[in-house]
């Protein structure tokens, strides 16, 4: 996904890069972009400003999908996937986004449209899911992400 490639660009990291990485290159760029180093003009200030946000938001983005971030929620993970039925589920840009009748919801990146196609077109997407999504393209809690903004 273009955004995987961006962010991490932007950081400078690679795929395999480990959170303490993340972070101290995080911390790096923040120091270099902090608003308030740059007080000399307005427009500079405003360019920092948004250099920043978008540092930040690769930041997390990066830490939500790593391996690491991963393995922590790997048993809760395997108990929506293979217990919650999906009770939703939006498709756009090859980011297949579904929610779980537990109440989780998931993010996964890079799903080509042919696969989302037969996804929908299953006679059992649950479990078509279960052998050809959840444990084969990257992927982010989104009920996470809300829980902790």
């Amino acid at each position: 996904m273009k955004k995987i490639v961006d962010y991490r660009k932007l950081l400078g990291v690679t795929k395999d890069a480990e959170l303490q990485e993340l972070k101290s290159i995080y911390r790096g760029l923040m120091k270099t972009w902090h608003p308030d180093k740059f007080t000399d003009s307005a427009e500079s200030r405003l360019e920092a400003e948004e250099k920043s946000k978008t540092i930040i938001e690769a930041y997390h983005f990066l830490v939500s999908i790593a391996p690491e971030t991963r393995a922590q929620s790997l048993a809760e993970y395997t108990t929506t996937t293979t217990t919650a039925g999906i009770s939703d589920f939006d498709y756009k840009s090859q980011v297949l986004k579904i929610s779980f009748t537990d109440g989780s919801e998931y993010e996964y990146f890079d799903v080509p449209k042919a696969v989302y196609v037969k996804f929908i077109n299953a006679d059992s997407p649950g479990r078509f899911a279960r052998r050809h999504i959840f444990n084969e393209f990257v992927y982010r809690s989104m009920s996470k992400l809300v829980a902790t903004a």
